[in-house]
């Protein structure tokens, strides 16, 4: 008879956590789930930024803005309402409780929080929100958090860029091997190598600068339920012209430039479409940047920073692990992965609007920035300890460069007048004799004495030394790196010039 098969063992009582341990007993933060860009990746100015304190405290200044406004414009609302509100613009942490409580009660986030609010300014009770759908206050509010986090990323950003050009500059004549296809090419240098990473940066940044401009061009301002204003319409009596001012009012209130003209319920979501891409271009970068400092940690060629105590390997006592350039491919990996989300975010919504969007924009939109907050955090603290170890890369260019150098004693032979196909063909036979002792044998590359011992070579044995300069390999590299930073660099900087000033090298938490 076949062996029964085992019973799948019964889920856990659901009082009773995995362990077994009641789950009345798991109250702590250490019991709960910690987002780790929260707990140990990100900057407090970024974290503030999409806290709840934040959320609900921006919301009800958007409510002071609409009262104000509504005021202003001649309805009927008192000083002293105002001043309430005003007075309890800051959410207080009693008062979360109650907002929750009511959000429970109610299915609503918004209108439990007019409903708190209105606790603590009772004299405005009655005109919170007036005239105003749900989106007038969650839809300007992320406006605002984009805005404020773009203006955080921004000058970060700016910063990881004046470092790597300072590194440019101070590296732009070493020579170093490069590489194409994963193989040994043609030289470059330290700092030719490094003004591609800027290159892209630049890009990034203009990339997130013009987010950043559209974002403020780009309020919703009050729209009403679906997009028509007419609610708004019929507090004013069929005033058009004071609908217009109120949302004039209320955009320049928040601080914006202009306000869309038309919306539906909801700012349209390919704005989130525009910044997440602009983020995930940001992220691509980062990855392959971290990439790049791996592979030169690989060959010892650069490092990043390595502190006294660190420890590479729990077993292996000797290792330098790259895990800041790691963490780095890791989290840029991530933030370009947050651009799909948005793209099916806008797709999929229906009409003058549908709640799909809300559950993973609550999501994608802050994990976004937090990631590209850390990505920040680490492109500043690598690029302010970047080890470039000479001795290793002069050594790993001794070993190649024999094989570089041999169009250049083509060249030479050549304008000896020598055949450049027989010259060739005699370097050809060289360079595989000599390959095949640094292969098979394992030892130095040879060619260059080959070519010396071989009487064919004659007439350029006297210019061989000039020939294998490293030098002479590397082109425009110094000049190159000098007229980004002088330019671009320059450029794209100056609008940070204040931020920059006081720009300091950024320490990780773990």
């Amino acid at each position: 008879m076949a062996a029964m098969a085992a019973r799948p063992s019964r889920p856990p009582h659901p009082e009773s956590s995995l362990s077994g341990m009641p789950t009345s007993l798991l109250t702590g933060d250490h019991d709960t789930y910690q987002n780790p860009l929260n707990s140990r990746y990100c900057s407090p100015e970024m974290k503030f930024i999409f806290s709840p304190r934040n959320r609900f405290s921006t919301w009800r200044q958007l409510w002071v803005h609409l009262a104000e406004s509504e005021k202003e414009l001649g309805l009927p609302i008192s000083d002293s309402a105002i001043q309430q509100l005003k007075d309890h613009v800051r959410i207080e942490d009693d008062e979360f409780g109650a907002a929750a409580t009511e959000e429970k009660r109610r299915r609503h986030d918004v209108m439990a929080h007019v409903h708190t609010y209105g606790i603590v300014a009772p004299e405005a009770a009655g005109i919170i929100h007036w005239g105003a759908t749900s989106c007038y206050v969650t839809d300007n509010a992320d406006l605002i958090f984009l805005r404020d986090a773009l203006n955080i990323v921004l000058p970060k950003l700016a910063a990881v860029i004046q470092r790597l050009a300072a590194f440019a500059i101070e590296y732009k004549d070493l020579p170093c091997l490069g590489y194409t296809h994963g193989q040994p090419a043609q030289l470059v240098t330290v700092g030719k190598r490094a003004s591609l990473w800027i290159t892209d940066l630049l890009r990034n940044l203009r990339n997130l600068e013009k987010q950043r401009d559209e974002v403020l061009h780009s309020f919703r301002g009050v729209k009403g339920t679906t997009g028509t204003q007419a609610s708004f319409l019929a507090i004013f009596k069929g005033k058009h012209e004071l609908v217009d001012e109120l949302d004039e009012l209320v955009t320049k209130k928040a601080g914006f430039a202009e306000a869309e003209i038309s919306t539906s319920q909801t700012y349209s979501r390919l704005i989130d479409v525009d910044v997440l891409h602009a983020l995930s271009s940001f992220g691509c970068a980062c990855e392959r940047i971290g990439g790049d400092i791996r592979h030169l940690a690989m060959f010892k060629e650069v490092e990043e920073p390595f502190e006294a105590d660190q420890i590479g390997s729990s077993a292996m006592a000797y290792k330098r692990n790259p895990m800041r350039s790691e963490r780095l491919c890791s989290l840029g990996r991530k933030l370009h992965n947050f651009s799909a989300d948005a793209e099916q975010t806008y797709a999929s919504q229906w009409l003058e609007r549908s709640l799909d969007d809300s559950a993973i924009r609550r999501i994608s939109l802050p994990e976004s920035f937090l990631c590209a907050d850390a990505c920040l955090i680490l492109l500043n603290n690598i690029s302010n300890g970047l080890v470039v170890n000479k001795a290793v890369i002069n050594q790993r260019i001794e070993q190649e460069l024999p094989f570089m150098a041999t169009e250049n004693v083509i060249m030479a032979m050549v304008d000896k007048g020598k055949s450049r196909q027989e010259v060739h063909e005699e370097i050809r036979v060289l360079s595989h004799q000599a390959g095949a002792v640094v292969k098979q044998e394992g030892k130095p590359n040879d060619l260059i004495e080959r070519i010396r011992n071989n009487a064919y070579f004659e007439p350029v044995i006297p210019e061989l030394e000039s020939l294998l300069d490293p030098a002479t390999f590397i082109g425009r590299c110094p000049e190159i790196v000098h007229k980004l930073v002088a330019t671009k660099v320059k450029s794209a900087l100056e609008p940070y010039s204040e931020d920059l000033k006081n720009a300091q090298v950024a320490e990780l938490s773990v």
